[in-house]
């Protein structure tokens, strides 16, 4: 359906062109506001139809509307699951690298405590249930990627 709508709205700004060259305002002697106007239409046309092709692609594909194909695997990191309960930055001396501690809970089980490399207070909202993936970098932990659920 989103497939449809997409290119039904490439399709349109096209019929605009067409309008626009019939009436005479594009080739005899082009005017400024039927150039302009042409520009912009097919500006949209362009974007609503690349926006149409990368859909189709996604779709022929097989991945999800919503995210990935397949989750993080062990080989891309190392992946945790839980709610954020808190996350407390440490700003370090200069040329030390910056720490946040996040705690994890899961349902009925204690919090687990990560030492993650960077400030990540924006990242992982408190009370958000999260997948994180975690890589190593220099003896650090380093966020790769965040899935909020």
């Amino acid at each position: 359906m989103v497939l449809g709508l997409l290119v039904l709205l490439a399709i349109v700004p096209l019929f605009g062109v067409a309008w626009i060259a019939a009436r005479g305002s594009l080739f005899p002697q082009p005017t400024v506001d039927a150039l302009f106007t042409s520009l912009i239409l097919l500006s949209m046309s362009a974007i609503f139809g690349a926006t149409a092709v990368f859909e189709l692609r996604r779709f022929l594909s097989g991945k999800s509307a919503g995210g990935r194909a397949a989750p993080p695997s062990s080989l891309s990191g190392l992946v945790r699951r839980g709610r954020v309960k808190e996350v407390t930055f440490y700003e370090a001396d200069v040329g030390q690298p910056n720490k946040s501690i996040v705690t994890l809970s899961n349902a009925g089980r204690p919090g687990e405590m990560l030492v993650l490399s960077g400030d990540l207070r924006n990242a992982l909202p408190v009370g958000q249930k999260v997948q994180i993936t975690l890589r190593k970098q220099d003896g650090e932990n380093v966020l790769v990627d965040v899935e909020y659920s």
